[in-house]
């Protein structure tokens, strides 16, 4: 292969040794932008996507819809033990929702880059 297919290959090839692991975290609106920051100033995450939603569920048998983030936060499988430690310290919910979602093909660069950006903690 030449150009960018070989390129594409490689990157791709490269992923999956290395792919990130992503935590599916749920929060109140006033407190996603706060969590992310700190998962990155503490290098637990390598970014934080954060993503307004409505979440419905039951608590103490009554159904509840409220006003939360989605926040996509983006680590290795190294760090996503203290990363998960933190978040329940951190997180104004009793049962917060930290859900692992690993990668199986992820682009080499970004996972290397991932990788790098949660080193030396």
């Amino acid at each position: 292969m030449t150009g960018d297919a070989a390129d594409s290959a490689d990157a791709s090839d490269n992923a999956d040794a290395d792919a990130p692991v992503t935590a599916y975290v749920t929060a109140p609106r006033d407190a996603a932008a706060d969590l992310a920051r700190r998962l990155v100033d503490a290098r637990l995450a390598a970014c934080v996507n954060v993503v307004d939603c409505t979440s419905t569920y039951r608590w103490d048998g009554t159904v509840h819809e409220d006003a939360e983030s989605i926040l996509f936060a983006k680590t290795t499988a190294d760090r996503y033990p203290a990363l998960t430690e933190r978040l329940v310290e951190w997180h104004p919910h009793d049962v917060p929702c930290v859900e692992r979602i690993d990668a199986s093909d992820a682009y080499g660069p970004f996972a290397a880059w991932c990788a790098d950006a949660v080193d030396g903690a």
